[in-house]
């Protein structure tokens, strides 16, 4: 079992930066991949980014490259979403997610296995 706990979320003006982080339970941390993804008020909940095991690769979702970093820190059993440059449209629940059988990247969310139960990321205008 892998339980995974959100953190970092809040209310900032658009423009602004937060940091998200996930804490995961279990010894295996290193040997999944993982990934952000978040649900808007009334929308599907749709994918962000992701890190591949080691955190050498990444990959985004295109209305959030250049201002958002998804990367790990396996030591710590955490990973991290540094958001920059906030937009209202970045309004969401965001939920971080692991894949004990994707060791690359996945915006597929049929692949993760376990899910954080979301932290809430309000931006104002």
């Amino acid at each position: 079992q892998v339980q995974l706990v959100e953190s970092g979320g809040g209310l900032v003006q658009a423009g602004g930066s937060l940091r998200l982080s996930c804490a995961a339970s279990g010894r295996t941390f290193s040997s999944y991949s993982m990934g952000w993804f978040r649900r808007a008020p009334g929308k599907e909940r749709e994918f962000v980014a992701a890190v591949s095991w080691s955190g050498g690769a990444t990959y985004y979702r295109g209305s959030v490259k250049d201002r958002f970093t998804i990367s790990r820190d396996n030591a710590k059993n955490t990973v991290y979403l540094q958001m920059n440059s906030l937009k209202p449209d970045d309004t969401a629940v965001y939920y971080c997610a692991a894949s004990t059988t994707v060791l690359g990247t996945s915006n597929s969310q049929n692949v993760y296995d376990y899910w954080g139960q979301g932290t809430q990321v309000t931006v104002s205008s």
